[in-house]
């Protein structure tokens, strides 16, 4: 027997290789102990990683393989050739050409006729055997990723794990069914919303009735500690992530939507985000929890729910309110010393030194009275089929689309005006005033504020608002509704009113959801 090389095995076969009887586990192990045997070379261990991709190194098997090399337990390994090391060509190379020899391990793959302890031809052209293996892999890659999108494209579900709500068919695999227990919580989610509820409301209230999240039908395991008072694990804890991202589902709508991720490269698993516009969507292709007409009028109201500092106190027009010549959020606040709550521009509040904006502040209540007052005045005339003049006292109404370029033009004037603070805080910094310390904590602050505004800019530009979000029996309907009571609720005003505009000059716009003309 020769004792002088004491042998790890290593075989390896992917998902890609497996339709390769020749490559199977069963076939490399045989070859490779028929080889030591042939050769009376003393078999130490066997690492093998079945199911396992070698475009890259994030193995089980072959880590364990490089820590017995380390600890002196193996110094010769064995493949059946280089691909089952490893087709990624540069650490491939690395391990052959350094790793080993700096290691004083021999290493042979059979069917290539490599030998690093012997000099041959073989051994010159390994680098280039690497390459090809590599050029299989992403060549492979291509292939799968290609017949996946097929696939999609056909209405097939190919996705691992179902979304929440539906389950696979049992007679096909690439279809989905409902799962009623998780749908009735779909259901109630998308009801809850209808009503103007916040994310962070419905989050609540779904723990607070005990509903499984998807996290606990996934059997996830929390990694916090819990105290005896916390929700139980088998129950979860419903957050706004997870609100938001079934509110704006498509599936829901019996619509395959898949491809929302990629992968960076075929050698690593890390995937990023796709541009909503590369979605493969078909539609109609599975039985729908939600209509079509209760979905597409929820992701009118979303930008209306979003979660705002939870108050003690409940504004009617609260998340409504928009700051008209900067167009961000207007945060309605109670102040303990004149018992009256106020308006106040949430971006003047935030970059008051850099005069980027102003207070725009309104007493609360007597703005709130006007802006129904005036939504009644609409209203009314709107049943009465009388087209509404362009002023009504000091409320207008405008086009969205006239709006659409209002808000375009005031972003691009506010980063200018950011662009200029920047620039000075710059020559601050050379001049003293500043150190850099300031200046690098400053300047991130209004480049990512620049960085959201050119955003926004591109959002609004990409923009098609619908005028006519509603059918006029359903408007009509609710119109009456809000007429006919003293104090109306926040679900029908909302169902009304899209955005309120308040300008530093007290004037307000107010941007319906229906046609403001007759």
């Amino acid at each position: 027997m020769n004792n002088s090389f004491n042998v790890g095995l290593y075989i390896r076969l992917s998902r890609d290789d497996g339709n390769i009887e020749s490559d199977s586990i069963v076939s490399q192990r045989s070859l490779l102990k028929r080889y030591i045997k042939e050769n009376n070379y003393s078999l130490i261990e066997e690492y093998v990683d079945d199911g396992f991709t070698g475009t890259n190194f994030e193995r089980p098997a072959f880590k364990k393989m490089i820590k017995d090399i380390e600890l002196g337990k193996i110094n010769m390994i064995i493949t059946k050739d280089m691909s089952r090391l490893g087709r990624d060509y540069i650490g491939t190379g690395e391990l052959i050409e350094k790793y080993f020899p700096n290691n004083n391990v021999r290493y042979i793959a059979i069917n290539d006729g490599i030998d690093t302890f012997i000099d041959n031809t073989n051994n010159d052209i390994a680098p280039f055997k690497a390459i090809m293996n590599d050029m299989y892999a992403k060549d492979i890659s291509k292939k799968v990723k290609t017949s996946l999108h097929s696939r999609m494209k056909d209405g097939l579900y190919v996705s691992g794990r179902c979304p929440f709500g539906y389950m696979k068919d049992p007679n096909n695999k690439n279809h989905l069914i409902i799962n009623e227990e998780q749908a009735k919580t779909v259901r109630l989610i998308f009801s809850l919303a209808l009503k103007g509820n916040t994310y962070h409301y419905i989050a609540d209230e779904l723990t607070k009735r005990k509903i499984k999240t998807p996290a606990s039908y996934y059997n996830y395991v929390w990694n916090t500690k819990c105290s005896s008072k916390c929700v139980s694990q088998e129950q979860g804890v419903w957050v706004d992530t997870t609100i938001k991202s079934i509110l704006i589902n498509q599936i829901y709508v019996g619509d395959s939507v898949q491809g929302k991720t990629k992968k960076i490269n075929y050698k690593l698993k890390k995937t990023v985000k796709n541009n909503p516009n590369d979605y493969i969507i078909v539609e109609n292709t599975h039985e729908a929890i939600i209509d079509r007409d209760t979905f597409e009028f929820v992701q009118t109201l979303l930008p209306k729910n979003v979660k705002r500092p939870e108050k003690k106190r409940f504004y009617l027009l609260d998340g409504l309110l928009y700051c008209g010549d900067c167009k961000h959020r207007i945060t309605i606040r109670y102040q303990n010393k004149t018992g009256r709550s106020y308006t106040t521009c949430d971006y003047y509040r935030t970059y008051s030194k850099y005069h980027v904006c102003t207070t725009h502040t309104n007493n609360y209540e007597i703005l709130e009275k006007i802006i129904l007052d005036n939504i009644k005045d609409v209203c009314r005339k709107y049943l009465d089929k009388n087209k509404i003049k362009n002023s009504i006292e000091n409320i207008t109404f405008e086009d969205n689309s006239l709006i659409l370029k209002k808000q375009i033009e005031s972003l691009e004037v506010i980063n200018n005006k950011l662009t200029e603070n920047l620039d000075k805080t710059y020559m601050d910094m050379l001049k003293g005033i500043l150190d850099e310390s300031q200046y690098l904590r400053i300047g991130e602050t209004i480049k990512r504020e620049i960085e959201n505004n050119k955003s926004s800019i591109d959002n609004l530009k990409n923009e098609q608002i619908d005028s006519s979000k509603m059918d006029n029996k359903k408007l009509e309907k609710s119109i009456d509704k809000f007429l006919s009571i003293e104090n109306p609720t926040r679900e029908l005003i909302i169902n009304l009113v899209e955005k309120i505009y308040i300008y530093q000059d007290k004037r307000v716009d107010v941007i319906f959801t229906f046609k403001n003309t007759t």
